[in-house]
C-alpha cells in the first residue's frame, strides 16, 4: 500500500508540472492572439497534439516502406520496449524529414531478424542530439571506404560538400567552416569520430577518423539494403 501511495503521488507531482507547462505556454500564447488564458492553452495543447499525430503518421509510413525496402511484409523480430518507446518518442518529435527517416530505419532495423548487428538503446539517445548538418556530414565521412579512413584519418577542409582519405605525405589540415567544427565536436561528443589530436593534447578538426561505433549507429540509421 505504501508503495501505491507513493507512486499516486509521484503520478499527481508529473501530472501537476504537465500542467503547469501547459498553463505557462498557453498564457504565454494567449497574450498574442488577445484571448483568455483558457483559450491560449486550448490552441497549445491542439497544435501539440496535432504536430506529434501528424509526424507519427508519417513515421509509419516511411516505415512501412523501409520494410517493403528490406523485403519484408511485416517486422520479423520484436523490439524491445525499452527500444521502441525512445524511437516512438523521438521520431514524432522530430519536424526535419531526412532526419525522421532515420528515426523510421532505426525501428525498421530493430524489427528485422535478417540485420546484421544489434539495435542499441544509445542509438537513439544519439539520434535525437544530431542536427541535420551533424546527420549529412555522417553521410559524407561513413561514405569512404571504412577500412582506409578508419586508420588513415579523413580530411574535412571541404566538408560539408565532400571529405577525402588523407594521403600519405599530406601534413596540412585546412579547418573546415566553424560550423562544420562545431559538428565535429558534437559528433566526438557522441563517440561517431575522433579529431586528431595535437601534442598538448587540443583537438584538430581539419583531420578526423571515424569509429567503429559510429559505423554501426550509421548503418542502423538506413534502410535495410540500400
Amino acid at each position: 500500500m505504501e508503495e501505491e501511495a507513493r507512486a499516486v503521488k509521484e503520478v499527481a507531482k508529473s501530472t501537476g508540472k504537465a500542467i503547469d507547462v501547459a498553463r505557462e505556454a498557453g498564457g504565454f500564447i494567449a497574450r498574442f492572439v488577445s484571448g483568455p488564458l483558457e483559450q491560449g492553452i486550448g490552441i497549445f495543447e491542439d497544435r501539440l497534439r496535432y504536430m506529434r499525430w501528424e509526424r507519427q503518421v508519417r513515421l509509419m509510413q516511411r516505415a512501412q516502406e523501409f520494410l517493403r525496402l528490406g523485403g519484408l511484409s511485416a517486422p520479423t523480430r520484436p523490439v524491445p520496449l525499452n527500444l521502441l518507446i525512445p524511437i516512438m518518442q523521438g521520431a514524432s518529435l522530430e519536424e526535419d524529414d531526412d532526419l525522421q527517416d532515420r528515426w523510421a530505419a532505426l525501428l525498421v532495423n530493430a524489427a528485422n531478424a535478417n540485420f546484421h548487428s544489434e539495435v542499441r538503446r544509445s542509438y537513439a539517445a544519439i539520434l535525437e542530439q544530431l542536427t541535420p548538418l551533424d546527420a549529412h556530414i555522417l553521410d559524407v565521412l561513413y561514405s569512404l571506404p571504412f577500412e582506409m579512413s578508419q586508420h588513415d584519418g579523413i580530411t574535412t577542409g571541404e566538408l560539408p560538400v565532400r571529405a577525402r582519405i588523407k594521403e600519405e605525405k599530406e601534413q596540412e589540415f585546412p579547418l573546415p567552416s566553424e560550423e562544420v567544427v562545431i559538428s565535429h565536436s558534437n559528433l566526438a561528443r557522441l563517440g561517431c569520430l575522433l579529431p586528431g589530436m595535437t601534442w598538448g593534447g587540443g583537438e584538430i578538426f581539419g583531420r578526423v577518423n571515424p569509429t567503429v561505433a559510429g559505423k554501426s549507429f550509421v548503418e542502423a540509421c538506413r534502410p535495410y539494403g540500400t
